[in-house]
């Protein structure tokens, strides 16, 4: 069955601080059409505009990862992100009145569960994905950073943490599959070391910092009017250190809670990739500017691949959705006219179909008979019926209409089609259909090679009793 897309059901609003710049902010979560990815949405700014949340436009990762379209930025978002991912969503307009997320807990946690109060939707289009086909590697020497990707049919993480730091000492965290993340990982809050708050509040960061949404670590000893001198600068009650070496104003979700959110943050940075990844990921010392460094790496491929034709997974064991005898409950064409032979899937914008291309077929007698080769127009014609069956899905009664093409236009050939072929036409709408009239690009591939591609055009029609 196929992987579909989703969105949210219905919109949900949370309201926090933004850590650094510590206004507060209203940020809601809308649905979104089937393609749309993440927008995030500035409703503060005049005109209201919009970014795609995707690794192009990346344009800081300092203390959080930051999206911009020429001067209009949203930051801190790999939290909402990393929501969004886990809980199954590949299109949502997150609407934001400010010019940062909120921190709320420092975790994705709130967000997940405002998402899995109302749930979400399945929409009519198969999910986009980038498969890992061999190894990639993403390295930084001098900092001792490491991204791996593998081939794999799911997708999970592993990440390795070590700061020289005799309190946290190495740390591992291990996502095995998503469906894990709302309650293996959304929860795990972000960490900070004691020495660098005061340094974050001199360069007027972390003004919505708090010590309730940050694990401080406690790296060094330090006298107590020290703590006390930390928590009067964020209006907190004095605090401790543990023997674990962490204050004492929260305690861990896991033992392991720094790593778990370092995958948290790879989760929602690695997301800015657009469609969702099939491979498994190890990744030692990771930070937002080598997750989103090798997001890009991985989009650029992503986009060389979508420039490349690829032919439909076909799989010659699984039982198709139609076979000829279905088929002709649908199309009025009949031998010798009846191009193909099998549906092999559909969706409501796609369609994959089959031809067996034999010698038995009668055009071959008198087209080039010495060097049979099949007719381009029938090719066409295949795919077009291939297209018909898309179009006639549209309706409850199938059998009561037809589909005429007014138009084939952009035809390519790009190599002989001869008897012991068999191709797989793929043909997706271009648009939604309207007031009868189809507008869809169609291709054909022998094996992994495009043979015919064109866009065509077509009108169904209500038989005439």
């Amino acid at each position: 069955m196929a992987d579909k897309q989703r969105t949210i059901s219905q919109p949900v609003t949370l309201t926090g601080k933004g850590l650094h710049t510590g206004a507060v902010v209203e940020v809601s979560i809308h649905p979104a059409e089937v393609n749309t990815g993440v927008i995030f949405q500035r409703t503060d700014l005049e005109g209201q505009p919009k970014i795609e949340a995707v690794a192009d436009n990346v344009i800081d990762t300092s203390r959080g990862t930051t999206i911009a379209i020429k001067n209009v930025k949203i930051s801190t978002i790999e939290h909402m992100m990393a929501a969004l991912s886990g809980m199954g969503i590949d299109n949502a307009l997150v609407k934001v009145d400010g010019p940062e997320m909120p921190i709320l807990d420092g975790s994705s946690k709130l967000f997940v569960e405002a998402i899995a109060k109302v749930g979400t939707i399945e929409q009519g289009a198969e999910r986009n994905y980038f498969v890992i086909k061999e190894k990639t590697v993403w390295v930084d020497e001098k900092n001792n950073i490491e991204i791996v990707a593998y081939p794999d049919e799911g997708f999970s993480i592993d990440v390795m943490i070590d700061y020289n730091s005799r309190v946290l000492g190495h740390q591992f965290a291990k996502l095995k599959h998503i469906d894990d993340f709302q309650s293996q990982i959304s929860p795990c809050r972000t960490f900070v070391f004691f020495h660098e708050l005061e340094i974050l509040l001199k360069n007027n960061l972390i003004k919505g910092g708090d010590l309730e949404n940050a694990i401080v670590i406690m790296e060094h000893e330090a006298p107590q009017n020290e703590l006390d001198r930390i928590a009067d600068l964020f209006n907190k009650p004095h605090v401790k250190v543990k023997p674990e070496g962490i204050l004492n104003n929260l305690d861990l979700h896991f033992d392991n809670e720094p790593a778990r959110h370092k995958l948290l943050d790879m989760v929602g940075d690695l997301s800015l990739l657009g469609p969702r990844i099939k491979g498994k990921i190890i990744a030692m010392r990771p930070g937002h500017w080598a997750n989103t460094e090798f997001a890009k790496m991985l989009r650029k491929q992503y986009k060389k691949d979508l420039l490349k034709p690829t032919a439909p997974d076909y799989n010659p064991n699984q039982a198709p959705l139609m076979d000829v005898n279905q088929i002709q409950k649908i199309l009025p064409h009949r031998h010798p006219f009846l191009l193909i032979d099998k549906i092999i899937s559909m969706d409501g914008t796609s369609v994959v179909g089959m031809k067996n291309v034999t010698m038995n077929e009668g055009f071959f007698v008198g087209h080039f008979p010495d060097e049979p080769v099949m007719p381009g127009v029938l090719q066409i014609e295949a795919m077009a019926q291939v297209g018909g069956i898309l179009v006639l899905n549209t309706v409850p009664d199938p059998e009561n209409y037809l589909t005429y093409f007014l138009k084939i236009d952009q035809v390519r050939f790009k190599r002989k089609v001869v008897p012991g072929d068999t191709i797989l036409f793929r043909c997706v709408l271009n648009e939604p259909i309207r007031r009868g009239i189809a507008n869809m690009t169609g291709q054909g591939f022998v094996g992994d090679q495009l043979v015919v591609e064109g866009v065509l055009m077509a009108q169904i029609t209500k038989m005439k009793e």
